[in-house]
């Protein structure tokens, strides 16, 4: 597996499976190199994309593996990739969130992500903010 920081060659590909972002916002998160895309055999299986939550701690918003490849290691080896850049970057810590009744939570955990509070967005369930110190 490969991953990668996506690219401009990648929008069309991101757009048409991404359906938690505009197109515009999508086109910003790649020319500000904010989108990691994990690939097998040159087929894309999964991406990350971040933003930065308060402009100045690195937040994943959405960390996404294909139905078929999942519990392959895909998303650890795209959070990986990317903690590793942020960790590079100077940055002391990373955050991410997840519904409550989701599965995602306890992959955070285990990859050293703690709770640090939560939310309830307008018409959803609660939303737990996870974060890790790098």
């Amino acid at each position: 597996m490969n991953v990668r920081l996506a690219c401009d060659r990648d929008a069309a590909f991101l757009a048409a499976h991404d359906q938690h972002i505009a197109r515009e916002e999508l086109e910003y998160a790649l020319a500000r190199r904010r989108v990691y895309l994990a690939e097998e055999r040159g087929a894309p299986v999964g991406w990350l994309r971040y933003n930065l939550f308060w402009d100045n701690t690195p937040f994943c918003n959405l960390l996404f593996v294909s139905e078929q490849n999942r519990g392959a290691g895909v998303g650890s080896a795209l959070l990986g990739a990317w903690e590793s850049d942020m960790r590079a970057a100077g940055y002391a810590a990373v955050m991410t969130s997840t519904q409550a009744e989701e599965r995602a939570q306890e992959f955070y955990r285990a990859r050293g992500y703690r709770d640090a509070g939560g939310f309830f967005p307008y018409g959803e369930g609660y939303e737990l903010i996870l974060i890790k110190k790098l």
